[in-house]
């Protein structure tokens, strides 16, 4: 092995040149594939945990996921049957017996949950009349389960319970009214039942269709404005693993028979968005390699072709074909080391500055930075693809050196 290995640096020192080049070019793309690797699971975990952090891990609604079936196609399930003027029958809407409902998911291991009552509502103050999407919240039991109370810019969600004719408003509505802490605003819900309420909190999440249109009340104030009695149309699941988001709404849904969806159900389009953009920008950065490992190619295959009557002696005084094949390997190997290691540090190097560049835009007060991996995957992951790429380039030549008929060549040389 030593004596292989020397001759594979002896090979690598006569051709510096283009060894340089190879190993500028390994280099060079194990710190891209690095960077861009840790740049792209950064943001798409950023990304996820935005995604988390802003919406329930698991929703429950007040409607089942296949609607129930008519009476009349029960009763005669093979007959045909044309209905006419069907209109449904008029109900409260809402989960039933929701406290007890809330009790079982309680119950569940690692689960935090808070019954919410959603619905629209008119706000209106000095004159000027806007929609609003109204939530009935307890709101001990919402901290439990949102991070509601990270995005008050004044009071907060406990404020409520101070004050049972409390309005906690977005700040994108509140703007649009011009109104403040402390004054009151007029709400009117759909079924007639109009209250004054006061302001006691305002909260700002950098959403702008939440921030314009969301207010909270207590849970029994919503009740009484919708209508609605001791009755809920959500219940919010918050969980310690947000991963084990579908396994728990299909429990939650077997349970209670209402559909519970998780959040990976509800942004399945995104989250397919951000895997098909990974896939692209990991096969972009690969092809940067692969590049580099032609340059490895053209090294060893020199080499071979002008060592082709060393080797032809090599193997007549008893060198076997894996012998040779195993010193061009060894040369793949070594480019491809030697890159790897200035290429992390090259990279590491590529990270810290991205991850230094502050982004400001007219509408956030605070910069943000890019978000970086700094796991070990993105190494490991460059490390390897080099690795592969320089092993597989030198492969090809140091087979064709390895079947070298020493007789042959010396033959033709004499």
């Amino acid at each position: 092995m030593n004596l292989a290995v020397s001759i594979a640096l002896s090979h690598l020192s006569s051709h510096r040149r283009q060894t340089l080049v190879s190993l500028l070019g390994i280099t060079l793309g194990v710190a891209f594939f690095m960077a861009v690797t840790s740049l792209m699971q950064g943001s798409d975990a950023d990304f996820i945990r935005r995604l988390v952090d802003g919406s329930p891990h698991v929703t429950v609604y007040d409607e089942y996921r296949e609607p129930r079936p008519q009476p009349v196609f029960e009763a005669y399930a093979n007959a045909t049957v044309e209905l006419r003027s069907l209109k449904p029958r008029t109900e409260v809407r809402g989960i039933r017996q929701y406290k007890e409902k809330l009790e079982f998911i309680a119950s569940l291991p690692h689960v935090r949950v808070a019954p919410a009552l959603q619905g629209q509502a008119i706000v209106t103050f000095a004159g000027k009349d806007l929609g609003a999407t109204i939530n009935g919240v307890v709101p001990d039991l919402m901290r439990r389960v949102s991070t509601i109370d990270e995005h008050f810019i004044e009071g907060s969600l406990e404020s409520l319970a101070a004050n049972p004719d409390g309005i906690v408003l977005g700040s994108g509505l509140a703007e649009k009214f011009r109104v403040g802490m402390g004054k009151n605003v007029t709400v009117a819900s759909p079924v007639g039942v109009v209250r004054t309420m006061k302001v006691v909190g305002l909260f700002r999440t950098g959403n702008a269709p939440i921030d314009e249109s969301q207010a909270y009340v207590l849970l029994k104030r919503s009740q009484n404005l919708l209508n609605r009695p001791n009755a809920a149309n959500r219940f919010i699941l918050q969980l310690d693993d947000p991963y084990e988001a579908p396994e728990a709404a299909k429990v939650v849904e077997a349970a209670v028979g209402y559909k519970a969806q998780s959040w990976q159900e509800a942004s399945q389009d995104l989250i397919s968005l951000l895997k098909v953009r990974r896939i692209i920008m990991n096969s972009v950065v690969s092809a940067i390699l692969i590049v580099a490992s032609f340059g490895i190619y053209n090294v060893i295959s020199t080499v071979v072709l002008e060592k082709t009557r060393d080797i032809a002696i090599m193997k007549s005084v008893g060198f076997h074909a894996r012998a040779i094949l195993l010193i061009f390997l060894i040369e793949g190997a070594i480019v491809g080391a030697i890159g790897s290691v200035f290429g992390v540090a090259l990279g590491l190097s590529m990270m810290e500055a991205l991850a230094s560049v502050q982004i400001k835009t007219p509408f956030n007060t605070e910069p943000t930075y890019i978000p970086l991996d700094w796991g070990w995957s993105p190494i490991v992951m460059g490390i390897g693809f080099a690795m592969a790429s320089a092993l597989a380039a030198a492969y090809l030549p140091a087979r064709k050196g390895a079947s070298v008929h020493p007789v042959d060549i010396l033959r033709g040389a004499a």
